[in-house]
């Protein structure tokens, strides 16, 4: 750099400096602009916030003007509740403005609800369509079940009673949320479920169906003796039958459908029996045939035997027709006691 130029920067060196102040306090003035908006605000509310704890918050990608009107919705209803547990809860996940308003109202009906409590509720809700303030809301105004829930397509709870008579039974029962079991309580459908179960078994206990019609009011101390809302997040108040119907007969149905398989098994047995007996007569006709074989084989015997006689001089001439002469009068006599025997000695009567 010559020495021209040096002076010259030399010179001009209280300008660039002013220049640059000029700058840093122009960004400094945007900054506090931006911010001094909600500290103020804050600070009008009575619920003060300090600047550098806005400008903290804004570089950890926090919305501090969310996280600054949740406080002062806290603070002007008597909760104080600093930024730093306002700041986690939403780093968490949470729902700020619906929690504090939770435990404003929960304060309001003198429920106990504490900051940390509200935020698990809050967490524990998320992505299941409820809120903490929709929990707050049920602990204070109960809500009405609907059992079996109308959305479904069975509209009602059927049981059967001991004489086969079906009762078909709607309930609606009425629940208030119970906030220290909110976080890992069952929900409305552990209720529904197990209020149908106690229906479903004190219709079932039931001698007769004009029992349960007589006095519906049973189903309903029963169910609540049995304690079903152990473990849920929920406290039922009182479960109501809403409507009582006399079903099918199902004890019937069921001796008919017992009678007809009955019916079904013992003509298979006859049947079995049957074919036992038509095999066993086809076995003694073929027996009785096997028999008069023998016979007829044994009287070709009886020619070769008298043959044999002739030659042998056992059996005279005179012999033979002395025999004929017996048989030939033996026939006489039979066809004369059984006109219907043919020439050969069989009577018609034995076909």
């Amino acid at each position: 750099m010559t020495l021209p130029n040096s002076l010259a920067f030399l010179n001009n060196a209280p300008l660039i400096l002013v220049i640059a102040i000029g700058l840093v306090l122009l960004v400094i003035g945007f900054v506090f602009i931006s911010f001094f908006n909600t500290w103020l605000k804050a600070m009008l509310a009575r619920a003060p916030v300090g600047f550098l704890n806005i400008i903290a918050m804004k570089l950890r990608g926090v919305p501090y003007s969310l996280v600054v009107d949740a406080r002062i919705t806290a603070v002007k209803a008597g909760v104080d509740l600093t930024t730093d547990e306002l700041e986690a809860h939403f780093l968490a996940g949470g729902n700020l403005i619906p929690t504090v308003q939770a435990i404003i109202a929960a304060m309001k009906a003198g429920i106990s609800l504490d900051f940390e409590r509200a935020c698990a509720i809050d967490l524990a809700t998320k992505g299941s369509g409820k809120s903490v303030v929709e929990a707050v809301r049920t602990s204070v105004d109960p809500k009405v079940i609907d059992c079996p829930s109308q959305e479904l397509a069975k509209k009602s709870i059927d049981g059967v009673a001991k004489d086969g008579i079906q009762v078909k039974a709607k309930a609606r029962v009425t629940v208030r949320t119970n906030l220290e079991r909110f976080v890992g309580g069952a929900k409305e459908e552990t209720i529904v479920a197990r209020v149908g179960e106690g229906i479903v078994t004190t219709i079932g206990s039931a001698d007769s169906y004009k029992v349960v019609l007589e006095s519906p009011d049973s189903i309903s101390r029963v169910v609540l003796d049995r304690g079903l809302d152990v473990g849920t997040a929920f406290e039922i108040l009182s479960i109501d039958i809403a409507d009582v119907d006399v079903g099918a007969n199902v004890g019937a149905s069921l001796q008919e459908a017992q009678a007809e398989a009955n019916k079904n098994m013992a003509q298979a047995q006859a049947e079995i029996r049957r074919a036992a007996a038509v095999a066993s007569e086809q076995e003694m006709k073929a027996r009785v045939e096997e028999m008069r074989a023998k016979v007829v084989e044994a009287e070709a015997q009886v020619p070769l035997a008298m043959a044999e006689a002739f030659r042998s001089g056992n059996l005279g001439i005179m012999d033979y027709y002395k025999m004929k002469n017996i048989e030939s009068d033996t026939r006489m006599r039979e066809s004369i006691a059984d006109p219907l025997q043919d020439d050969e000695g069989n009577s018609s009567r034995d076909s």
